[in-house]
């Protein structure tokens, strides 16, 4: 794994010792998640709803599930994710160090989830300690402690699932998603897969977030001007993304080649491993001449910070949405400024462990 400074001068693709092809290059990158005849999705041993499928099984489950992310709903849930970010917010001490991801991307991904899904409030403790041994196996690379893990998390969602199974399926976000029938009649596996999905990896990764877009506001005090001065919801939008583009959190995919072929002349046989490495394509030189440079408007077309292609992240008007309000809630609170050296995630995480910040 590369540090952030580096990845500028990467080739566009490399072939490690054990033979797994790393897409480096942003038009290489492009150019593999936008052929999922050739670079299919389907390379887990599990079941994962949707993203671990191709083709026209894909595409119902996916229009099943962007039902749920529409402008109407997101609508919906901005009154409730903006109290949620406001009252975590006026809670933190001012004048005091606070880690942001921790005491504040962590809690707030929690609890904006959890209200968006419509679990209990009782539950908050248990997703926070699930999420860190998540971290923690993940960054062990033991793949019996990460299976452990994700078991724990199955076993959490399905004490959530049976008892709405007599509900009239209207309560909240999971009672729909459970009663839906827009795809056909989903097992208990599939409901599973979906919400595993939408938080397993989310939690973790709104935090992370947090941490990316508070290690900067912190040291741009111009910019966190800029958004509490009445920028649009699409301009902050522009900005929090250009932070994660630069210290993306959301490093990898993978995919599996179905035939022979070659990515940017880097030769790949059928059946090779295939990485996607999306922090290095959104600091490729070829594409961003100053990796560093803050240019969110300029940048936003190329900016693969949620993906591009049929896989591209279904979530992303709820992350855009939980960010942006959370944001805006800090900024409404105090003035965050460093408060010490933030810490990079170790690989294969990305982002920040830790991001010290002072409120003033």
């Amino acid at each position: 794994m590369t540090t952030a400074a580096e990845r500028s001068d990467l080739p566009s693709a490399t072939t490690d010792l054990h033979g797994t092809v790393t897409v480096h290059g942003h038009a290489a990158a492009v150019d593999v998640a936008q052929d999922p005849q050739t670079f299919s999705n389907a390379v887990s041993r599990h079941l994962q709803v949707p993203n671990g499928l191709d083709g026209a099984e894909h595409q119902r489950y996916r229009s099943l599930i962007e039902r749920y992310f529409t402008p109407e709903a997101m609508a919906e849930f901005e009154p409730v994710c903006r109290a949620t970010a406001q009252r975590i917010a006026a809670e933190l001490p001012l004048g005091e160090s606070v880690d942001a991801v921790e005491a504040l991307g962590m809690r707030f991904a929690v609890e904006a989830q959890s209200a968006w899904l419509g679990w209990p409030p009782g539950l908050a403790d248990t997703l926070v300690a699930w999420v860190r041994e998540n971290q923690a196996a993940t960054r062990s690379g033991d793949p019996t402690r990460t299976k452990t893990v994700a078991q724990d998390f199955d076993r959490i969602i399905h004490g959530l699932i049976q008892p709405r199974r007599d509900s009239d399926g209207t309560a909240d976000v999971t009672d729909q998603l459970i009663h839906d029938d827009a795809a056909g009649h989903l097992s208990d596996e599939q409901i599973v897969s979906i919400l595993r999905n939408w938080t397993g990896g989310d939690l973790a990764s709104i935090a992370q977030c947090t941490g990316v877009i508070l290690h900067h506001l912190a040291r741009n005090p111009r910019i966190s001007q800029r958004i509490t001065q009445g920028a649009s919801d699409a301009e902050v939008d522009a900005i929090l993304e250009e932070f994660l583009r630069i210290d993306d959190p959301f490093v990898f995919n993978r995919r599996v080649a179905t035939r022979k072929t070659e990515i940017a002349g880097c030769p790949v046989e059928a059946g090779q491993r295939v990485v996607i490495n999306w922090a290095d394509a959104n600091r490729d030189a070829r594409v961003f001449a100053d990796p560093d440079a803050f240019d969110p408007h300029g940048n936003a077309e190329a900016n693969l910070v949620y993906g591009i292609g049929p896989h591209v992240c279904p979530g992303r008007p709820l992350a855009r949405l939980e960010l942006r309000e959370l944001t805006r809630a800090v900024l409404a609170a105090g003035t965050p400024e460093p408060a010490g050296e933030s810490v990079r995630e170790e690989p294969p995480m990305g982002g920040f462990r830790t991001v010290p910040v002072i409120l003033r």
